[in-house]
């Protein structure tokens, strides 16, 4: 029973920590303007959202790889916008 407990509280401190320090990818590309980056960025969202559900699914027991995705996922996004930025100088 307080191996249960003990588990219970270190996977809700585990939460708590990542979602302080965790930023979902952005939403940032004008769809009007660069309509295939701001697809692929949404994508990219749906992706990080669909790993935070499998990490809670799983009680985060996944060995560091769904937040090393999610981390990816947000390095991305950003490159993502810094294409948009590019293009928007030519």
């Amino acid at each position: 029973m307080a191996n249960a407990l003990t588990k219970s509280v270190v996977g809700i401190g585990l939460f708590v920590a990542l979602v302080a320090f965790a930023q979902e990818p952005a939403r940032n590309i004008d769809p009007k303007r660069h309509p295939n980056l701001a697809q692929a960025q949404d994508l990219a969202r749906r992706a990080y959202d669909r790993l935070a559900t499998a990490q809670q699914a799983n009680e985060f027991d996944m060995a560091g790889h769904a937040a090393k995705a999610k981390e990816l996922l947000r390095e991305a996004s950003e490159e993502m916008k810094l294409a948009a930025m590019a293009a928007n100088r030519r």
